[in-house]
């Protein structure tokens, strides 16, 4: 949901369907693309092992982790943990198609035409929510397994994530496909891992829309609904502390299902390939490592299980706040750029360039460049101080959030000139601050 430009009303492209070949490379080229393809699974299974129900490792003491690691095949790999994670995926798909839903267009393409999405994932959230809390309640659905399969759960999706990678690369080269201008370098471990075609599909299904807004993004609640379901079945109740994390992020995951269509017009969709690492993100690197809060709190044996009403109020401004700024910001920019004339963005200050476009130059994005990364990590921080300060484990998403959010804000700079040239210095003169008013 933040990789995003600053604000801009939608402008005519060029009426090609050619994919000129790529030139630069971003991650450091396919050495990096191969580190991060093998170390992305390596770093999902170091986060469990490292801080589970046997405590959480002291970061001077992570050398130790190998030992926590188990020796069996069965504590890996599991057919049943498989066929739930097809089987969910498959549901996702159902629902998608079965579901109603309005059919909107997105952005112009190349060749000057526009794809038609189905936009129904609240609907989708509402019935995976009511049919895995129903199933649950009437003693058919085991949640707590979920937990205690984790590990297994997680190989299972790796495994899903780098079969539907290698489906993506092989499909890119059949006639007709229109290719992401980032991801025809012509190396195959590059192009494998940032995605060659823009938006493959099957007949009218989007892959790669469904993939980022519906398996995985679910899946995040239900497994942190389960780390609930664990700590009841152990303990008899359910802290506060995870009550927050479980209904903060519910909360983050139904804003992004409400306001599907935004995603229409974001980086992911309209810019960037669907490759290893779109896939491996939406599938694996979401559900199960943006649940760390709610797997430490419900399972590792000295979690806090209270908040003394000083930290409970913090903790619930700074939500406030974040979500505050984050839906702010990202309403009006979405706003402006699907109907500049919509008079709730239409007094907005605005900077011509000569490519025709408008930038936002007052309200939220007058302040800052990136106003809704700001408000997306003040909410990550409010979900991981109801984890106290025994570990900085259960930190892990707010560190790597905010480095993520500098990573894209850089490459949105350099996006943004790229596409802009002066007229983008002449708007950083402008709107000076990055991400922070007067520091940043």
């Amino acid at each position: 949901m933040a990789r995003e430009e600053s604000g801009a009303a939608p402008e005519e492209k060029p009426h090609t369907n050619e994919a000129p070949r790529t030139t630069e490379y971003e991650f450091n080229g396919p050495v990096g693309a191969l580190g991060v393809v093998l170390g992305l699974p390596l770093t999902v299974f170091a986060l469990y092992f490292a801080c589970n129900a046997h405590g959480c490792l002291p970061l001077l003491s992570l050398h130790l982790l190998p030992q926590r690691l188990p020796t069996d095949l069965s504590s890996w790999i599991s057919l049943d943990a498989l066929g739930v994670v097809v089987a969910w995926i498959l549901f996702q798909a159902v629902l998608l198609l079965a579901l109603p839903g309005p059919e909107v267009h997105g952005v112009k393409l190349r060749d000057g035409s526009s794809l038609t999405y189905k936009l129904n994932g609240f609907a989708a959230f509402v019935v995976s929510a009511v049919a895995v809390g129903g199933l649950y309640f009437a003693g058919a659905l085991p949640l707590a397994w979920l937990a205690a399969n984790f590990v297994q759960l997680a190989a299972a999706s790796i495994l899903v994530s780098f079969a539907l990678s290698g489906y993506l690369y092989a499909t890119s080269f059949a006639p007709n496909r229109m290719l992401a201008l980032g991801g025809n370098t012509g190396n195959a471990i590059y192009d494998f891992f940032i995605g060659r075609e823009l938006n493959p599909r099957i007949g009218s299904f989007d892959l790669k829309e469904f993939c980022e807004l519906r398996p995985g993004l679910i899946g995040w609640v239900v497994l942190n609904f389960a780390m609930a379901a664990h700590q009841y079945e152990q303990e008899g109740f359910v802290s506060v502390n995870l009550w927050l994390v479980c209904a903060f992020q519910a909360l983050y995951v139904a804003d992004a299902l409400w306001f599907e269509s935004a995603i229409l017009t974001t980086m992911d969709i309209t810019t960037d390939g669907f490759g290893f690492m779109l896939a491996f993100g939406d599938l694996v690197w979401v559900p199960f490592t943006y649940t760390m809060q709610a797997r430490y709190l419900a399972t590792v044996p000295d979690a806090p299980t209270s908040l003394s009403t000083a930290m409970l109020t913090c903790i619930l401004l700074m939500k406030a706040v974040g979500y505050f700024v984050f839906r702010g910001a990202n309403g009006q920019k979405d706003k402006f750029r699907t109907n500049p004339q919509d008079p709730s963005v239409k007094h907005l200050k605005t900077m011509k360039t000569e490519r025709g476009t408008q930038l936002i130059i007052s309200s939220w994005w007058g302040l800052v460049r990136h106003p809704n990364y700001v408000g997306d990590w003040l909410m990550a921080w409010s979900w991981c101080l109801p984890c106290g300060f025994n570990n900085i484990l259960p930190y892990f998403y707010v560190i790597y959030f905010g480095i993520l959010l500098v990573h894209r804000e850089i490459r949105d700079e350099h996006n943004c000139h790229k596409k802009y040239g002066k007229d983008w210095d002449k708007y950083c003169g402008i709107v000076r601050y990055r991400l922070i008013p007067y520091v940043f």
